[in-house]
């Protein structure tokens, strides 16, 4: 198996591409080796001394160093775990794992323009995040503001912010005039 690498507009992250399918749907986003209790993948990528996150998406999975770690230090740790990992036919999340976005209570009222919301994330904003290693996902539209969530090599990364308030913001704003603003939720 050929595992390729990519780097991400996060110094910190690095995008593992095994030329697989991962998850039919969705993503699953780990942020420590408690969370990720659903996941023999990202259980296997904690193994790695210096690995601070774990993100999986469709085809690819971005690992996120820990501060003091250095890529080539442990890019072939990863690269080793990875191969392990495959070799072994465990699942990549375990069946039972909960998957998909979270959200807080939206008003029915806003119904249609949530769809939107979703509809421009999903065709405009998500593909482009995951080129780059990351995903985001929706949370919650209360009062004109849209709530979101970057994940992978998108969280922490430095430009996370301008592409939150400059680009996604003003995409919604441009096709939704319900929305007046954007904000990221940890």
């Amino acid at each position: 198996m050929f595992i390729e690498t990519e780097m991400t507009p996060n110094p910190d992250t690095l995008k593992f591409l095994p030329g697989k399918i991962l998850l039919e749907a969705g993503t699953a986003n780990f942020t420590d080796v408690e969370a990720a209790e659903s996941s023999p993948l990202a259980n296997a990528l904690f193994a790695q001394t210096g690995v601070a996150g774990v993100f999986i998406g469709h085809d690819f999975i971005t690992v996120t160093k820990a501060g003091d770690s250095e890529w080539d230090e442990l890019k072939p740790n990863v690269l080793a775990g990875l191969m392990q990992f495959f070799a072994s036919g465990a699942p990549v999340v375990n069946a039972d794992a909960a998957m998909g976005e979270s959200s807080f209570d939206d008003d029915e009222a806003d119904a249609e323009i949530i769809e939107q919301i979703k509809t421009l994330l999903d065709e405009k904003v998500r593909p482009a995040v995951a080129g780059d290693g990351g995903d985001i996902t929706y949370h919650g539209f209360q009062e004109g503001v849209v709530y979101l969530q970057m994940q992978g090599a998108c969280a922490g990364c430095p430009s996370a912010t301008m592409t939150l308030k400059h680009g996604i913001e003003n995409l919604l704003k441009y096709y939704i005039p319900e929305v007046t603003e954007v904000r990221a939720v940890e």
